[in-house]
């Protein structure tokens, strides 16, 4: 088991002495103090030593420098960084750490930009979309910040599975849009515009054109609104991942695991506790190499105490499914229903046959099998 910690910022701005950059900090929630000194101290490092600097360009900025200056500080290595948003060589130069700009992705260095010629690096692990600034910072530091959430070793297998699920949920999509990769292939004009996905939100924080006050104090007050949105938004998917998806990925295993039991064509699967199974269904088939696949999964309905038998798409983002009910069953109730089937105490079957009810345990698997055969 684990217990999952939370994160909270406030934020603090100190002017810059050059005109060259502008900078501010992100200090963990605490009153602020009258020392400027203590105020940037950290608990791993000593209050002598100034706080690590993390360096990103100013002007206009996107999702992936917001949120990878976010998570870098939520590592050991930069906790409580000051963020510098310049765009100057020999500025960047002396940072301990730099995001978006200054082509050069080195990471013995800490330097994390993307836009270079020649740079394809990707995720790896089945991934093939080129990384952003901000999946550059969480290849190499998104192990550390997750076994943080989880207070797990960086080594425990459950930090593994959601470094891989976080980056394909909503860590890639991030990658994606910044680098112009289109999520379909085809030639054809998408069908509505799309601007509530996070990146757009994170954009609409740059300063407006109409704005008289351009100035680099006002930018940076908007960078930090980014930083914040876009960092609260992917520790809600590790929170999310670490309470809900990981369990119901371990009850979804057992479950198949346990389908030679329920019936010996091992197409059925009952969940004893229900848990959003959709997904893990369709990998774990893949890494438990199951054949043949999945055909029926049964649950229990928390309200009513009825069961369900639903029938398995062909896929996570198909209506089609694998073995729908009968067609002779679709769109019938109660006694008609069990009259058609021969299988007392049924409730339903939805008219596109992907869902039917059951009274009882025993009356839905019945309904299942018949579904297999029929």
């Amino acid at each position: 088991m684990f217990a999952v910690r939370s994160w909270r910022h406030r934020i603090f701005i100190f002017p810059s002495h050059s005109s060259s950059f502008t900078s501010f900090a992100l200090m963990a929630a605490s009153p602020p103090k009258k020392s400027r000194v203590s105020s940037f101290s950290s608990s791993s490092s000593s209050p002598n030593y100034p706080p690590k600097r993390v360096g990103t360009h100013n002007g206009s900025f996107h999702c992936d420098e917001a949120l990878g200056c976010f998570m870098i500080r939520l590592t050991d290595k930069f906790r409580e960084a000051e963020i510098i948003r310049t765009r100057d060589p020999q500025v960047l130069d002396k940072l301990d750490a730099v995001l978006d700009v200054g082509g050069v992705y080195d990471p013995g260095h800490d330097r994390y930009d993307h836009h270079q010629k020649g740079f394809t690096e990707v995720f790896g692990h089945g991934f093939a979309t080129k990384l952003s600034s901000a999946g550059l910072v969480y290849k190499h530091y998104g192990m550390e910040i997750i076994a943080k959430e989880l207070q797990l070793d960086v080594e425990h297998p459950d930090v593994h599975r959601l470094f891989i699920a976080v980056y394909k949920s909503f860590m890639e999509a991030i990658d994606a849009v910044d680098n112009g990769i289109n999520q379909y292939d085809t030639d054809q004009p998408p069908k509505y515009v799309n601007n509530t996905h996070l990146s757009s939100r994170v954009g609409r924080f740059n300063l407006d054109w109409m704005d008289p006050d351009q100035s680099s104090e006002k930018e940076n007050e908007a960078f930090q609104r980014a930083m914040m949105l876009a960092g609260s938004e992917f520790l809600e998917n590790v929170r999310f991942h670490a309470k809900s998806w990981l369990p119901a990925r371990s009850i979804v295993m057992e479950s198949l695991k346990a389908r030679a039991d329920v019936d010996p064509s091992g197409e059925i699967m009952t969940l004893h506790k229900f848990c959003p199974w959709k997904l893990h269904l369709f990998e774990l088939e893949e890494e438990m190499k199951i054949d043949p696949p999945i055909k029926c999964v049964l649950y229990q309905d928390d309200r009513s105490k009825s069961w369900r038998v639903q029938a398995v798409a062909v896929s996570p983002d198909n209506f089609e499914s694998r073995k729908p009910l009968p067609s002779q069953w679709r769109g019938l109730r109660d006694e008609e229903l069990s009259k058609e089937s021969g299988i007392p105490g049924c409730v339903f079957v939805h008219i596109s046959g992907f869902i039917g009810g059951n009274q009882s345990y025993d009356g839905a698997l019945a309904m299942a099998r018949a579904a297999l055969k029929l």
